[in-house]
């Protein structure tokens, strides 16, 4: 069983960077793709970026955000730069059990989520 813990999210104002971490636990998830999803207040789950063979990433953030992975591949980055008030939301880490190319954007396509962690970005 995989379990991914976040952290890193907290209360920024615009213009301000987070990064978020994702540690999965329980197997090695260097065959896995990851990614990150966000769920703003009465709106639906949503993708922000994946790495796999490739990283994609969602139009509404790139050039802003950047998933990294470490080299021991253990844990998982979003670097969160020039933040909006839209950025906020609860961002989810997730895994994907497959290398598909390119990584999914579809929730249902992921099979390990985190608990996920606050971020909140204040004009």
């Amino acid at each position: 069983q995989v379990q991914l813990v976040e952290s890193g999210g907290g209360l920024v104002q615009a213009g301000d960077s987070l990064r978020l971490s994702c540690a999965p636990s329980g197997r090695t998830f260097s065959s896995y793709t990851m990614g990150w999803f966000r769920q703003a207040p009465g709106k639906e789950r949503e993708f922000v970026a994946a790495s796999g063979r490739v990283t994609v990433y969602a139009d509404s953030v790139k050039g802003r955000f950047t998933i990294s992975r470490d080299n021991a591949k253990t844990t998982v980055y979003l670097q969160m730069n020039s933040l909006k008030p839209e950025d906020t939301a609860v961002y989810y880490c997730a895994a994907d059990r497959s290398l598909g190319w390119p990584p999914s954007k579809r929730t249902d396509d992921y099979d390990y989520w985190g608990q996920g962690t606050q971020v909140t970005v204040s004009s």
